[in-house]
Order: structure tokens, then C-alpha cells, then sequence
């Protein structure tokens, strides 16, 4: 009788559970997403300048320079279902954590007055081949995000 419990914990320490795995593939689809997306940046003579910038809980997918304009890159990558767009992922609040995550960028080169943009990038896959991919540019300013 007791050692099933230990047999249990075993297993659950030897074989990821089925979230972990989930999660796992999740974070892969997320990665093949923003490679697809600095591919697409450098091919168009974008300059990609950093990948993941983090400041506590906010993140930047994409940090990169199109001529004098830094653009702050959020990268949305769903699987293919028809009618859902991945750039309606990114609410109000999803921007508010970019703006301060570009304002604590922006202090930490020293650069508060540059230029800056706020792009979408959005990449679809179907069955993990690259289906669709598209850059929304300026989708959001400053001063509508709060």
C-alpha cells in the first residue's frame, strides 16, 4: 500500500506532466515566432538591436532601430484558426507593461528623448510550417494606452 505514493511521486518527477509539456511547446511556437520575426525585420534593413529585453514582470519581444526610430516589437504567434487575429492578444494592459518596459529601456541607454514606435508583429503557423506574417507599425502611441 505504500508504495504507490512513492511509485507517484517517481512518476511525476521522471515524466513531465502534460501542462509542462504543454507549456514547453507553447514557449517553442512563441520562439519560432519572434526568429521568424527578426528574420523578416533583417531582411526589410531593420536592425535588430535586442531580443527579450526584461525590466521586473514586462517584457519586449523585439528591440530594434529602422533608420532613427527605435521600435519596441511585441511578437503575437498563434496557430491558424480562421478568424482570430494574434494582434488582438495585445489589450490595454499588454501595452501599458511595453510602455514601461520601453520607458526603463529608454533610461537605461540614456536616450529618454529618442524617437520611438510601437509595432505589432504577427506570425501564424499552421501544423509548425510558417503560415502568415505580418508587421503592424505604430499601433499604438503613448498616450492611448493608458
Amino acid at each position: 500500500m505504500l508504495i504507490w505514493p512513492k511509485i507517484l511521486q517517481l512518476r511525476d518527477r521522471l515524466w513531465p506532466s502534460r501542462q509542462a509539456w504543454l507549456r514547453r511547446r507553447h514557449l517553442r511556437l512563441g520562439r519560432q515566432g519572434e526568429n521568424a520575426a527578426c528574420r523578416m525585420l533583417e531582411n526589410a534593413g531593420v536592425e535588430v538591436l535586442c531580443r527579450n529585453y526584461r525590466h521586473g514582470r514586462a517584457e519586449i519581444d523585439i528591440v530594434a532601430r529602422d533608420g532613427a526610430v527605435l521600435c519596441f516589437i511585441e511578437v503575437k504567434t498563434r496557430r491558424s484558426k480562421p478568424g482570430v487575429r494574434p494582434a488582438e492578444a495585445v489589450d490595454a494592459g499588454k501595452r501599458q507593461r511595453i510602455l514601461w518596459c520601453a520607458r526603463r529601456y529608454l533610461q537605461a541607454i540614456d536616450a529618454p528623448g529618442l524617437e520611438r514606435r510601437f509595432d505589432i508583429i504577427e506570425v501564424t503557423f499552421n501544423n509548425w510550417r510558417l503560415q502568415d506574417l505580418r508587421h503592424w507599425k505604430d499601433c499604438f502611441r503613448e498616450t492611448t494606452a493608458r
